[in-house]
């Protein structure tokens, strides 16, 4: 059997929301959510964070080492790198990329995805159930899992230069794809360098609901989608149950409707200005 290494990324720095990786969510902190939702997922072998070897991260490495949790440390602004390191050192066969601002990420989701690259059949060397602007996406933002070989990863962080590359560890898997659909639920390609892709979609769309955490309207609105789940009993729950919540209280989805999602090529500033391009 391969091994599976989900790896989970984050750090202390987020540029609109600072230290959101370790702020509270119904007397947890974010991660710690993203961990324990993630070894839910049966198709894992290892769970493993990734943060930076900045000092500001600190944090994250003692929360990991108070808690058992594997914590892998790299760059701070190369995050392919970041990854690279991180399952080459786990001997990681596939890859599964997920983020630490995801506190809803659905453990069966990831378990399909996974199912995708290691099960279907022929041979994938990236899917995901979503892929983001300029391409569409059906899931919720939040639900995001990328899954890839680590031969395609070891190619990616051999051959990449551009910093938007570096920084989102997976577009030079899948950038210019044309996508043809398989069915309502899968679409596959060939990129341009020559990666096998595949796009798990979910009928009917649910691509504009916002459920990750990026800004203080984020936070405020999962903080109150978990207030929900937990007082209900659902503390396993899926993501159909935080769908039931949201269509039973659209104002919920209200809180963020207004923030903008990252494109593929959009980098932090910060990292910009480090290659010398701000």
């Amino acid at each position: 059997m391969p091994e599976i290494v989900a790896i989970i990324q984050g750090r202390m720095g987020s540029s609109r929301l600072p230290g959101k990786v370790l702020l509270d969510i119904a007397g947890k902190p974010m991660l710690q959510h993203v961990i324990e939702r993630a070894m839910l997922a049966h198709s894992l072998g290892k769970v493993v964070v990734a943060t930076s070897s900045a000092e500001a991260d600190d944090p994250i490495a003692d929360f990991c080492a108070a808690r058992d949790v594997e914590c892998a440390r790299g760059s701070l602004h190369d995050v392919l790198d970041r990854y690279y390191q991180a399952a080459l050192n786990q001997q990681a066969d596939v890859v599964v990329r997920i983020t630490a601002d995801c506190p809803l990420i659905d453990p069966e989701l990831v378990d399909q995805v996974v199912r995708t690259v290691v099960h279907s059949g022929k041979a994938v060397d990236f899917a995901a159930n979503r892929l983001p602007p300029p391409f569409g996406r059906t899931f919720p933002i939040g639900l995001d899992v990328e899954v890839c070989t680590f031969a395609a990863l070891q190619r990616a962080w051999q051959e990449s230069k551009e910093t938007f590359h570096r920084e989102h560890v997976m577009p030079y898997l899948y950038e210019g794809v044309s996508l043809t659909t398989v069915n309502a639920q899968l679409a596959q390609g060939i990129s341009p360098r020559g990666f096998s892709i595949a796009l798990l979609n979910h009928v009917p769309d649910h691509g504009t609901l916002r459920w990750t955490v990026d800004t203080p309207e984020d936070l405020h609105f999962v903080r109150e989608v978990f207030t929900r789940l937990y007082a209900s009993g659902k503390s396993n729950f899926t993501w159909y149950d935080v769908l039931e919540i949201i269509q039973s209280e659209p104002e919920l989805a209200a809180i963020n409707a207004e923030i903008r999602h990252k494109t593929m090529t959009e980098v932090d500033e910060r990292n910009a200005r480090n290659e010398g391009k701000v």
